[in-house]
């Protein structure tokens, strides 16, 4: 399954709990795996065990995910990604410069799209 950041940040946000989100367009798999790169990624605290039975996809989605909470750096890019419009103003932004959408350069335009935000002026 391929890493899609949209529903990594809806996923964050649902985890923080002040607003609700629709997760609806993925798949309870798709969710699961997502919530696992929540936890590999050291965004969230919790556990993804995977089924030991075998099968196509015992080895990349988990048999269930469970969640405790954000961890700091958690906290710190959804601070950044709560806002609709600046999401979208900073994945264009990627996508202009031509990469691709990582975490790491979504962090970074993230950060660009804040400080223009908050220049003097704007």
């Amino acid at each position: 399954m391929k890493r899609d950041l949209d529903p990594i940040r809806l996923l964050l946000i649902k985890v923080e709990g002040v607003e609700k989100v629709d997760l609806s367009r993925y798949t309870a798999d798709a969710i699961k795996y997502h919530q696992a790169l929540l936890i590999d990624g050291g965004l969230v605290e919790g556990k993804a065990p995977y089924s030991s039975r075998g099968g196509p996809q015992s080895e990349e989605i988990p048999a269930r995910v469970h969640i405790k909470r954000l961890t700091w750096e958690g906290h710190e890019f959804l601070d950044k990604a709560q806002n609709n419009l600046t999401w979208e103003k900073a994945k264009q932004f990627v996508k202009e410069k031509g990469l691709s959408l990582s975490a790491e350069a979504l962090k970074i335009a993230l950060s660009i799209v804040i400080k223009q935000v908050l220049k003097p002026g704007s």
